[in-house]
This record gives C-alpha cells, structure tokens and sequence, in this order.
C-alpha cells in the first residue's frame, strides 16, 4: 500500500488552482504511467494501490476549509481487497461528491452503464492514450468549477437520511425532531461514518473553539440523539461509545 503527493511542475493557465487527484491503480505500469502525465500537467498527485487504501484516504482525510481533500479520483475497477465498483457506489451513498473517471479492461456497454449507474462521471477503457484521460481529467474539473457537480441532497445510513440543505432528518421512515446541535453532531457523524471523534474534537467542529464549558455537555447530548435515533438506546446501533477515546458513527 502506497500513498504519496509530489508536485513537479507550477499549473497550467487553464487549470487554475493546484487539482489534486487520486489515483487508484494496483498496476505498477499504468499507475506510473498516470501519476507521471499529471504530474507533467501540473496536477497534485497522491495514489493508492488497493481499495482499502483508497477509502481510508477518501473517508478519513480531513477537508480544508470545507473543500473534499481530492478535486477528482482516478479508480481503476479491478482492484486488490475493495473494487473500485464498490467503491463509487459506496462514496456515493455516502453523499461524497468528488468526480470518479472509472478506469477499466472491460470496454462492453453493459460494463460502462454499471460503472456510470454506480455514480462514476466518466468511464475510460484500457488501454488509453494520456492525451485522452488528461482532456477527460480537465472536463470534469470544469464541471466541477462550474457547479456541474453538486454534492448529494441527502447523507444515507441504513434507516437513517439526513437532508443538509433542509435541516431534516428521517428515522425508520419518521422524521425525527433534532435540536441544532444534535443535527450538526449527527451531520459530523454521517460525513465521516467510522471515524472515532473525542469530546474536545467535537466540542472544537459543533460547539466552536471558543466554547467555555464541561465537556460532558457531548455526552449529555449523544445521549439525546440516541434516544431519538436507536430502537434501544441501551445497546446502539449507530453512535457507537469507543472507550477511552470517544464516539463514533456506524
């Protein structure tokens, strides 16, 4: 498993600010041969060679400033431990919005509607030229800038949907009456499912930094949000108790 982010050129007039893409790819050939053309191009790059990898780097990368920390993801679908299917359609349940160009052997229509139908943006078979994937690259980035692409409406878990633009949260088909900050701690939860958050660090993105108060305020309200989104608040199912370092969500 490999990971890394080099920058070898300044970018180009037409892409603006730095892209930074993700390629993943566990063909050492085809990986070195992409990582190289959008380096040249003036694009961050950063690479994983399996599934696994790519989520963690997907799911557990704190944004900046509210930006998703890749402007595009290069997946190959055939890929060691999670397929790269898997992968956009899980990202995309997730409410991930970031542009996916598919890459794949398998050249059939019925392959590339599967892969579009999953949510990837683009499908590009092997083998391709690099000319071709950096125009395609540049066209999503486009749409990306010009809004092309909006984030998903809705964040899903299991029986739980949370609408951000609405402030609404539906439980086992019911909506659930939330107070602000219960919505804000479970919108933490559902964009990053998995992670596991201590009370200061949730205090510091749902209370603020300038907070003055115990931290046991967290406690008090998971336990509120429990008892409005579990079946048995007693054993959860969905904010999680990690002893000794904090919560988490799924």
């Amino acid at each position: 498993m490999i990971t890394r982010e080099l920058t070898k050129s300044p970018p180009r007039a037409d892409i603006g600010q730095m892209s930074r893409v993700l390629v993943v790819e566990d063909e050492e050939l085809i990986r070195e041969m992409v990582v190289l053309g959008l380096e040249g191009e003036g694009y961050a790059t950063s690479i994983a060679t399996d599934g696994r990898t790519a989520l963690l780097l997907l799911q557990n990368t704190e944004p900046n400033f509210g930006e998703l920390p890749f402007d595009l993801v290069i997946l190959d679908i055939m890929l060691p431990q999670v397929n790269g299917m898997d992968i956009c359609r899980l990202l995309r349940h997730q409410g991930n919005p970031v542009p996916i160009l598919m890459l794949s052997a398998k050249g059939s229509e019925i392959d590339r509607v599967l892969g579009l139908e999953v949510g990837a943006d683009d499908y590009l078979t092997k083998p391709f030229s690099m000319r071709e994937l950096i125009a395609r690259c540049r066209a999503l980035l486009r749409r990306q800038r010009l809004g092309g692409l909006p984030p998903l409406p809705v964040l899903q878990f299991k029986e739980i949907a949370l609408y951000p633009q609405e402030c609404r949260v539906m439980v086992r088909a019911q909506e659930a009456s939330l107070s602000p900050k219960e919505f804000r701690l479970l919108e933490l939860f559902m964009n990053y499912p998995r992670r596991v958050w201590s009370r200061e660090q949730l205090l510091d993105r749902v209370w603020g930094g300038d907070f003055v108060g115990d931290s046991k305020t967290v406690d008090v309200h998971i336990r509120w949000l429990r008892e409005k989104l579990e079946v048995d608040p007693s054993h959860p199912e969905y904010v999680i108790t990690v002893r000794g370092f904090g919560y988490r969500f799924g």
